[in-house]
């Protein structure tokens, strides 16, 4: 069988850019609208959580697939669970959605986590603290702040 190399199956078939034009069949501009939901859910289970963020406010599909994806929720929680176990185990047993658990949560994991690893620990004035996010903690992180900075 011959294929004659000005059909537009054979042009679309070759796939090169020049001749695409002659397509009626644009190529894809986003990966979320070939891609099975799940495969779009990996990708974005990839990203950290402000890119998520980020990536939930590029398209409206983009946003359908992460708002309605409880593993990507549950594997952002996961990393905020490793700084603020407590917290995240007491807002699950109370109900709450991985997403709800994790925007409850992430500010203070992040605050808490910068407490530990000694980023407050020599500063001399509440001007050094300026424009910093501050969040309350409860006595019990206080105390692991405490036996960290004791441990230093």
């Amino acid at each position: 069988m011959h294929h004659d190399p000005t059909s537009p199956v054979f042009l679309c078939s070759k796939r090169r850019a020049s001749l695409m034009s002659t397509c009626d069949v644009p190529p894809p501009q986003n990966f979320a609208e070939t891609l099975p939901t799940e495969m779009s859910e990996r990708i974005f289970g990839e990203l950290d959580t402000e890119s998520l963020c980020s990536a939930a406010l590029t398209c409206r599909l983009w946003h359908d697939i992460i708002e309605e994806s409880e593993q990507v929720w549950r594997d952002q929680c996961s990393l905020v669970r490793a700084v603020c176990q407590r917290e995240v185990d007491s807002d699950r047993r109370d109900g709450l959605s991985w997403k709800v658990t994790l925007v409850k949560n992430y500010t203070r994991s992040c605050l808490k986590r910068d407490w530990l690893r000694g980023r407050f620990s020599h500063v001399r004035s509440a001007e050094e603290l300026r424009g910093r996010k501050m969040t309350p903690l409860d006595a019990e992180t206080w105390g692991e702040i405490l036996q960290a900075e004791l441990d230093r």
